[in-house]
């Protein structure tokens, strides 16, 4: 009889305590310490090459960590592995359904494979396929599917075993936003019935959204960690952010605003902006007539309160390669 594994967990959390993982004389990972409570959201958040990938792949056994230890569930990932992989569903950045199976036979598989009959897969099959709008797709081919409609098979086939743990990677890249809506609004449901979910993401506003705590790693350390709120005080205030008709003037822009700035001034000539952190008081009258003395087409002006973005940008450094094991 298939069992329940979230009914007999006594933990349904993550803990790390000191983990670390080096390759060589290059170290991927140094001293993470986390905590995530059952039923709540981490977001891990870093460059590439930061030490994201490596944590989950120690985190769900896929590697043994050098340093320190961890339990997910409650069991050691080192010790206790076999019990770990019972506990956890992990979707990585790409899709993992096969393309020459149908949805619902996806599914079913997957059940097969975690020992349900053939009834109970076929049953949590349909539950999944409902739950995440797949059943008018369920007897279709998952080649046949769209980018949303493969994420959402992925995530349903990490939850027919209902894992009280899910590590998600990167799990709304390349979907459209009213995909990754739909994807949130399954996430949250699936926190609301106490799920863990450790989440690494790119979109900065994703782990706004959905964390209740974040990680920041740099060059495998951790950067900083906080609730988002927390984080986005920790960088201060206003921000003024400027959008260029010619990105060329990214450079003289930030000239012109340095003298407005409480902290460095950041471009991006690639999306035409220059973004800086204003002291108390400024007015942006005075701006505007800094970048017009300077000669500067802007295409528009405005005042902001402080992001995720901003607190990436002021705590990270450049990206290393990670390697992997």
């Amino acid at each position: 009889m298939y069992e329940n594994l979230n009914d007999n967990c006594t933990d349904a959390g993550i803990k790390a305590e000191g983990l670390g993982k080096r390759f060589g004389d290059f170290t991927a990972l140094e001293d993470l310490d986390l905590v995530v409570p059952k039923g709540s959201v981490l977001g891990l958040l870093g460059h590439n090459g930061a030490g994201k990938t490596t944590t989950i792949r120690i985190l769900t056994t896929l590697s043994v960590p050098s340093t320190g230890s961890a339990t997910v569930a409650g069991y050691d990932v080192v010790k206790q592995g076999g019990e770990v992989r019972k506990r956890i569903g992990v979707a990585g950045q790409s899709a993992t359904v096969d393309g020459l199976l149908t949805g619902r036979a996806n599914l079913e598989m997957v059940g097969r494979l975690y020992g349900m009959s053939k009834r109970e897969a076929a049953e949590r099959a349909d539950e999944l396929l409902t739950r995440l709008g797949l059943t008018d797709a369920a007897d279709k081919l998952v080649k046949e599917y769209s980018g949303g409609m493969r994420r959402r098979a992925d995530l349903a086939a990490t939850l027919v075993s209902t894992p009280p743990v899910l590590f998600l990677d990167e799990p709304t890249t390349g979907l459209d936003p009213a995909s990754r809506n739909d994807l949130w609004d399954v996430l949250r449901e699936q926190v609301s019935e106490g799920v863990t979910l450790l989440l690494t993401t790119q979109y900065l506003e994703e782990a706004d959204r959905l964390a209740d705590e974040i990680v920041v790693l740099d060059h495998g350390k951790v950067a900083a960690a906080g609730s988002p709120d927390q984080l986005k005080q920790r960088v201060g205030g206003d921000r003024i952010e400027i959008t260029l008709a010619d990105p060329a003037d990214a450079g003289p822009a930030a000239e012109a605003l340095a003298g407005f700035a409480e902290n460095e001034v950041h471009s991006d000539p690639a999306a035409s902006l220059v973004t800086a952190p204003v002291r108390a008081g400024t007015r942006l009258v005075e701006v505007v007539r800094s970048l017009d003395a300077a000669g500067i087409d802007v295409t528009d002006v405005h005042r902001r309160d402080a992001t995720l973005d901003d607190v990436f940008l002021s705590i990270t450094s450049a990206p290393k390669v990670e390697v992997h094991s």
